[in-house]
């Protein structure tokens, strides 16, 4: 697979604030601790050293729960280890995995490990997933693209999805294009929607070292007590994050959360809703729950379980639980993890690197053709479709379809008949410019009549274009935001294993990818020998 490294702020998708990031500009820097390179990485270890042993050995037992099922799992104990360090990224449980951008999630973070693991050989690297298991946002994982078609999951569950069964997706199974054994095992033979991830992510990633780990548990929750008591009591985490919200919003920046005045939820079976405090009583919205407080203190001492952090204090959930050295986002979670840092500061807990993701657009080897064939290049593929047809019109037309050298002329003549008109009542200086611009409308329209006309005569070709922009940027977004990795990985069983090969997690740059020459004739030979994508 070849990869064309394309800067990101050429793409014009990405929000100013990540991009502001990631070139390290100095007034950022207070948002945020190391910035990541690997050099960086050793202060991140050091920083992280004093994580606690006892919370090492309270992970391990909760992995080893909820591994129970999984036959062949990573080697878990190597987390009570005090030189092995995580490194984790974050992601709702889309069905299918979702779109293609998670797959580049889980590929970074692995990546990354493995190039840790060489630059410090001292220390364990373990690339880590964490299921959001706890949302309760059931549309927003309800349905995956799959070669131009929609296919959604049809449910009366309620509460946090990881709780659901996914045995209801037995249906979408029956009506995929093909039979993908992965998520046969793991939708119809898991009992709920969590298990049935951790089975297909570890068919997919478990030999590459991939743990998973689902924060929905009691005695992981158990660590996030203090956390729990003081938000509830004082506080605090809104007062924090919106000083610092203030603070970025002043220099110009759109800013992605807000934060509660209690940032939890209350989790049961079918439940997960807002906490609020009305006058002296704790109230769980949508329900009939109340609490004094010393009702919800003791509550949350008993069933910590029962206290879900929103999207402001799972990341500090996270750091609390596991020794973690980075957190590998896109260009929406990196500016929102900007806006914490000051409630890490407040518990004392070592702030991760903040590492973005690997991007990428892969073109296989007939839209590659094509777009050799049209004379486009990927740069000009981001453009919208106006300025994408225009340029390509006047690059291809043999005829000049300007009218610049006309719009000169007309204005020296205009610059003769003003000096002639003020020369005889200055009062005429209005009513010559007045005509001058008339004019000058006139040549843009014509000028844009020309452009039409030209459209016209390549209109096979413009379609062509626009077809290719379409298929490569489904419903006008970033490949990666839509399509499912199985548009490729079902006609190319290596395409995991070639974007492991093909990132580097430290390039911040984005991929376009492309086959190699004859690498089509290769995986054909390789899917018929029934090779997968696990080395």
């Amino acid at each position: 697979m070849h990869c064309q490294p394309l800067p990101l702020e050429t793409t014009g998708a990405f929000p100013p604030l990540f991009l502001d990031y990631i070139s390290q500009k100095a007034h950022l820097q207070p948002f945020y601790g190391h910035f990541p390179t690997l050099s960086n990485f050793e202060k991140q270890i050091k920083d992280k050293s004093r994580f606690s042993p006892e919370h090492r050995t309270v992970l391990v037992k909760a992995l080893e729960r909820q591994y129970t099922h999984i036959a062949v799992k990573p080697e878990l104990a190597l987390l009570n280890d005090p030189n092995t360090f995580v490194v984790t990224t974050g992601h709702q449980l889309n069905i299918f995995t979702g779109p293609l951008y998670v797959i580049y999630k889980i590929i970074t973070t692995i990546n990354l490990a493995r190039k840790l693991q060489a630059a410090y050989p001292d220390s364990k690297f373990v690339p880590v997933y964490w299921m959001a298991t706890e949302d309760h946002d059931f549309e927003e994982i309800s349905y995956f693209n799959l070669f131009g078609k929609k296919y959604t999951w049809q449910t009366q569950q309620r509460g946090a999805v990881g709780r659901m069964t996914p045995r209801e997706l037995g249906e979408a199974l029956k009506i995929l294009p093909e039979r993908v054994p992965v998520f046969e095992k793991a939708y119809l033979q898991c009992d709920t929607l969590s298990d049935a991830v951790r089975c297909y992510m570890n068919e997919l990633f478990g030999a590459e070292g991939l743990v998973c780990i689902d924060g929905d548990d009691a005695e992981l929750k158990r660590l996030f007590l203090p956390v729990i008591e003081a938000e509830l009591l004082h506080r605090e985490a809104h007062q924090i994050s919106n000083a610092t919200t203030q603070k970025l919003e002043a220099e110009g920046y759109h800013t992605q959360i807000t934060p509660r005045e209690i940032n939890f939820f209350y989790l049961e079976d079918g439940l997960r809703e807002r906490i609020v405090k009305d006058g002296e009583v704790y109230r769980v919205l949508n329900s009939d729950l109340t609490f004094s407080e010393e009702e919800i203190i003791d509550t949350a001492r008993r069933h910590p379980e029962r206290f879900s952090p929103n999207v402001v204090l799972r990341p500090l959930y996270q750091e609390v639980i596991l020794p973690n050295l980075a957190y590998i986002g896109g260009p929406s979670e990196v500016p929102y993890w900007l806006q914490l840092k000051g409630i890490f500061d407040r518990f004392d807990v070592p702030f991760p690197m903040l590492l973005p993701r690997n991007f990428a657009l892969y073109i296989n080897s007939v839209s590659q053709k094509r777009a050799e064939k049209l004379g486009v290049t990927v740069e000009e593929l981001f453009w919208d479709d106006v300025k994408l047809r225009k340029t390509f019109v006047e690059k291809t037309s043999t005829l000049s379809l300007e009218l610049s050298q006309e719009k000169k002329a007309i204005e020296e003549v205009f610059v003769t008949i003003l000096h002639k008109a003020i020369s005889i009542d200055k009062t005429l200086e209005g009513a010559v410019n007045a005509e001058k611009t008339k004019v000058l409308n006139t040549l843009e329209n014509v000028e844009k009549r020309l452009q039409k006309a030209e459209e016209r005569n390549y209109e096979t070709e413009v379609n062509q274009l626009l077809g290719l922009k379409a298929k490569l940027f489904p419903n006008g977004s970033l490949q990666e935001r839509s399509d499912n990795f199985l548009n490729f990985y079902l006609n190319d069983h290596l395409f995991l294993g070639k974007l492991l090969d093909t990132f580097d997690p430290l390039d911040f740059s984005f991929n376009i990818l492309t086959d190699e020459e004859g690498e089509e004739e290769t995986v054909t030979v390789a899917n018929s020998a029934g090779v997968s994508s696990q080395r």
